[in-house]
């Protein structure tokens, strides 16, 4: 995408972030496929769910996925099946299971955000000290402005 990065609208901004983004998911799907033993998009995102919340239930964890407990529990059953996953009893009612990652969980998560975060570098390092200054910059302010309109 060719814009000014003088004063660049909206619409055009919006546009090179989606492009970016898009890149972003090609470059983190190869560092998730590169696992010796890779999980699919939605067990990795059902792993980094349980990292930020440890402890959830089910029902929860469903809710931050956007999907059903019967398919979120099928999806904890072939993480469990690996040993990623941990089901424990809650400290707050019998009738309730707690979700939490195994130390295996927790080993594979790292790894992958260090082949991701490797990934990244190699990139960066491709450019200048002002325009990863300018990104840096551009990321924060975009984190803290999207992080006001994510409930959570």
């Amino acid at each position: 995408m060719n814009w000014s990065p003088e004063q660049p609208d909206t619409e055009t901004v919006a546009a090179a972030v989606a492009e970016t983004a898009e890149l972003l998911e090609i470059m983190f799907e190869r560092a998730r496929e590169a696992s010796p033993r890779p999980l699919s998009t939605s067990q990795v995102r059902a792993v980094v769910a349980l990292d930020h919340h440890d402890g959830l239930n089910l029902r929860a964890l469903a809710e931050l996925l956007g999907s059903t407990p019967p398919l979120v529990s099928r999806l904890c059953d072939r993480l469990e099946a690996v040993g990623f996953l941990e089901r424990l009893p809650s400290s707050r009612s019998r009738r309730e299971l707690m979700l939490r990652l195994s130390d295996r969980g927790k080993t594979y998560l790292r790894n992958l955000r260090d082949r991701r975060r490797e990934s990244l570098q190699a990139a960066l390092v491709k450019m200048s000290p002002e325009a990863r200054a300018a990104l840096a910059s551009g990321l924060l302010a975009f984190q803290e402005a999207a992080g006001s309109q994510t409930p959570g």
